[in-house]
């Protein structure tokens, strides 16, 4: 593996992407730069409110990254670099970047509201509550995650023999910038909202102001002017953080906040590329030791790199390889690279904040479909990155992959002539980089749960002020924060590992929930939406396999006896994602999928074919919109439906007829009844 040309060669491919697959998707949607935006037909100062692009990308790009492309690459490099390397490329340009551009979009189209309307618009009100309530549970997690994540990052623990000096020094740094990066952005936010500041002042100030943070939390330490908590207490304290930055005005903190941490991102990617040019021009990062091809099964147990023999500990005990994933190719490959490839959580991002703040939708193709091209370039830096550190890799060297990362990098910089004594900074401040992403995903997670939460409560066409009773004081947004927060922060400092490994499944599930969303509506509006049925399957075909070998896996831990709680909640959970698509014989298909389930109808006593239905080639009854004499129109719908869903409409001048509103039912989507 050379990492300079997979590098070159994945970024020429990501731009062709971006150019012609990302430009056809804006034609075939519709895209159009004079539609208004939600932001300034809704700007309430709080939510909705108007930003410049690159402040949006920098939001945009801050809440999707987090640790993701890095964490993901990085544990399936044990597949070789070939797969993770096909599926960042392929997932990227035709199933991640077209998901985020199509939620995104979609929101837009739905005055910023988040896809959970999108469901109830486009398909129905119960598909929306369990959207809802699953888009909910999986962001609980996520905030109990990246709280438990970056309090540990931040946290100092008792040194008695002296070896955990050099780590709490560390996380006193990154603390400490960290406190001083959001006080500067509250203080940003107010200097420039509502000033017409050049963009390349804004840059340039943006740039200056993050040197002169990270330069100064990084000496405090040093002087002795650290803040030295303890895990718990940094966990509060995040609480009550997240719990103001998740109500708090978008311009106040989320975009200063988030737009000076893309820089951070930004440079991060900047001194990776540095790092593997120059490794690589020195000879040492032109032909790394990792594989192509592993085969179609992985464990994560600890090998010599150079011979494959499986190492053992003094106890004659398996090493574990702790960065490492594990199990078939196929599912867990595509479970376990999810952001840098396609992630659901980042139709929640660009459906419930992002859409909020665009200023003209022509800005949703970079923002949301560029954007998630940027983070397939940081995952292919990451495999670069553990390729580079194959070796100890392999032994189980490495902590986490944020630490394969770091160190990666940092010793591939150290090769360029005149760098050697920057490895330490480097691998500090990559560090901090990956910190504050995770700090930034977690008070977005925060605030898009308060949505789930909010709309989970809200029925549909009904708005918040005609509310009453316990729908009133659970769609605030003050309470539904405060619930959220208790949730998270308490899962956080207690047993969210337990349920953590079925987090990259619910995930994924998540991202084909969204792009069945997306293509239910595109089908509803007339437009094309068929690029969207193979990533949708795909994804869900991954997931359910992915759960479905969770389930067996975990039932005969079960059944083995021993401490069984950890595995029966896991299969438990893993079931109940599994029972609604397993148990569906009757709700909503898309009309050009219907042959999949022409059998199982005609099973319940259906007669028409599915090419009377659906048909491309001839007249169906998606067609089924007759002239008649005198003006009228009407709509033929076969009995046997559990509606009959025809309508006649009278013009009211003779020989131009007023064209029938299409039936619901084959809009986009056809609900089959017994």
């Amino acid at each position: 593996m050379n990492a300079l040309l997979i590098l070159l060669v994945a970024a020429v491919v990501l731009v062709i992407g971006y150019i012609f697959y990302g430009g056809w998707l804006a034609k075939q949607w519709g895209v159009d730069p004079k539609n208004p935006t939600p932001a300034h037909e809704l700007e309430d100062g709080v939510d909705y409110v108007p930003a410049p692009p690159y402040v949006v990308l920098g939001h945009h790009f801050s809440s999707i990254a987090g640790a993701g492309p890095i964490n993901g690459p990085i544990q399936a490099a044990v597949f070789g670099w070939v797969p993770v390397l096909l599926w960042v490329l392929i997932g990227g340009i035709f199933f991640g970047a077209m998901h985020d551009f199509g939620s995104l979009f979609a929101s837009l189209r739905h005055k910023g509201q988040t896809l959970a309307v999108v469901v109830a618009e486009n398909i129905d009100n119960t598909a929306k509550k369990l959207f809802c309530i699953f888009a909910y549970l999986t962001l609980l997690l996520v905030v109990a995650a990246f709280a438990s994540i970056v309090a540990n990052t931040f946290a100092v623990v008792p040194d008695l023999d002296g070896t955990k000096a050099a780590t709490n020094l560390a996380n006193q740094q990154t603390a400490m910038i960290s406190v001083i990066f959001i006080g500067v952005a509250v203080v940003y936010g107010i200097l420039t909202r509502g000033r017409n500041i050049p963009g390349p002042v804004n840059i340039a100030s943006a740039i200056v102001l993050i040197v002169i943070m990270v330069a100064i939390g990084y000496n405090l330490p040093l002087m002795g002017i650290s803040l030295s908590l303890d895990y718990n207490t940094w966990m509060i304290i995040l609480g009550v953080y997240i719990l103001i930055a998740s109500v708090a005005p978008v311009w106040i903190l989320l975009q200063p906040r988030d737009y000076l941490s893309s820089y951070l991102l930004y440079g991060m990617i900047l001194l990776a590329v540095i790092g593997i040019v120059g490794a690589s021009l020195m000879g040492a990062a032109s032909n790394l030791q990792i594989p192509a091809f592993t085969g179609f099964v992985a464990t994560n147990a600890a090998f010599d790199a150079s011979t494959g023999q499986a190492l053992v500990d003094q106890a004659g005990k398996a090493i574990t390889n702790k960065a490492a994933a594990s199990g078939f190719l196929f599912p867990a490959l595509f479970i376990t690279i999810a952001c840098g490839a396609i992630s659901g959580f980042h139709s929640l991002v660009a459906s419930g904040t992002t859409s909020k703040q665009l200023d003209r939708e022509a800005e949703a193709q970079p923002i949301g479909y560029g954007g998630m091209l940027i983070e397939c370039l940081l995952a292919v830096i990451s495999l670069c990155a553990v390729g580079f550190v194959w070796s100890k890799y392999a032994a189980g060297g490495y902590a986490s992959p944020t630490a394969v990362f770091a160190d990666g990098l940092s010793q591939m910089l150290a090769c360029i002539p005149g760098l050697a004594d920057v490895q330490g900074l480097a691998y500090a401040l990559l560090i901090l980089a990956v910190s504050a992403f995770c700090l930034t995903s977690l008070d977005t997670a925060t605030r898009l749960a308060r949505y789930m939460f909010q709309e989970l409560w809200t029925p549909v066409d009904v708005k918040h002020e005609d509310l009453t009773g316990v729908r009133k004081v659970m769609t605030n947004p003050y309470v539904a924060t405060i619930i959220t927060v208790v949730i998270g922060v308490f899962l956080g400092m207690t047993g969210y590992t337990i349920i953590w490994p079925l987090f990259g499944a619910a995930n994924q599930l998540l991202a084909a929930l969204a792009l069945l969303a997306v293509c239910a509506w595109l089908g509803n509006a007339g437009r094309n939406n068929k690029m969207f049925f193979v990533p949708m399957g795909f994804m869900l075909a991954a997931t359910l396999t992915s759960l479905g070998i969770t389930f067996y896996q975990k039932t005969l831990l079960i059944m083995k006896g021993g401490d069984i709680f950890a595995p029966a909640v896991q299969a438990l959970l893993a079931a109940l994602m599994l029972a609604p698509a397993l148990r569906a014989d009757r709700g909503m298909w898309l009309p050009a999928l219907i042959g999949t389930r022409i059998k199982d109808m005609r099973s319940k006593g259906f007669r028409l074919s599915a090419e009377d239905i659906y048909s491309v080639n001839k007249a169906s009854l998606k067609d089924a919109v007759v002239l008649f004499n005198g003006g009228c129109t009407g709509e033929l719908v076969a009995a046997g439906f559990s509606r009959v869903m025809g309508c006649l409409r009278r013009s009211g001048r003779e020989g131009l007829p007023a064209v029938g509103k299409w039936a619901h039912g084959f809009a986009g989507f056809c609900r089959l009844g017994t």
